[in-house]
C-alpha cells in the first residue's frame, strides 16, 4: 500500500488494524476497484501519516448504504479507540448527524445552523430543509 513516507509516517499494519479489509486487496490495481474500497484506500492512505484529524469531503458520494455504513463505522472506531478527529463535509444530512457529535449546517456558503448533531437533527427547520419533512416534536 502506498502512502505517506518521512518520519513518523505508519506502515499499512496500523492501517490493516483499523480497516482490515484492505488486506484482502492490497496486491490490487487501485483502479479495479469498488468504490468504496477506492475511499477505504484514501482513507487508508491519509491513516499512513498518522495524522490527528482527517478532512473527508463526501464520504458517501456514489456508494451504496452498506459501503457508507461500513466506513462510517470505521471512523466512528478511530475517533473512539484513537482520538482521531473528523472533519466531515456531507451533502447527506442523516449520515453527517449520525457520524458527527457537532454540525454545522451551510446554505449558500453560509453557516445557517451550528450546534451538537442530536440537537439539530431534532430541529424542525433542519428536518424540513435537509430530511425530508418535519418532526413529530
Amino acid at each position: 500500500m502506498a502512502g505517506a513516507a518521512g518520519p513518523g509516517a505508519a506502515g499499512p499494519a496500523r492501517v490493516y488494524e483499523v480497516l482490515p479489509d484492505l488486506r484482502a486487496i492490497a496486491g490490487q490495481r487501485a483502479g479495479t476497484l469498488s468504490g468504496g474500497q477506492q475511499q477505504m484506500v484514501a482513507v487508508g492512505r491519509a491513516l499512513m501519516a498518522d495524522p490527528d484529524i482527517l478532512a473527508i469531503d463526501e464520504l458517501s458520494l456514489g456508494l451504496g448504504p452498506l459501503i457508507v455504513a461500513g466506513l462510517a463505522r470505521h471512523l466512528r472506531e478511530l475517533n473512539a479507540d484513537r482520538g482521531t478527529a473528523v472533519l466531515l463535509i456531507e451533502q447527506n444530512a442523516r449520515l453527517a448527524f449520525d457520524l458527527c457529535r457537532r454540525a454545522y449546517v451551510l446554505e449558500a456558503g453560509r453557516v445557517t445552523a451550528a450546534g451538537p448533531s442530536a440537537e439539530l437533527a431534532e430541529s424542525p427547520d433542519v428536518a424540513r430543509a435537509y430530511l425530508g419533512g418535519g418532526t413529530d416534536s
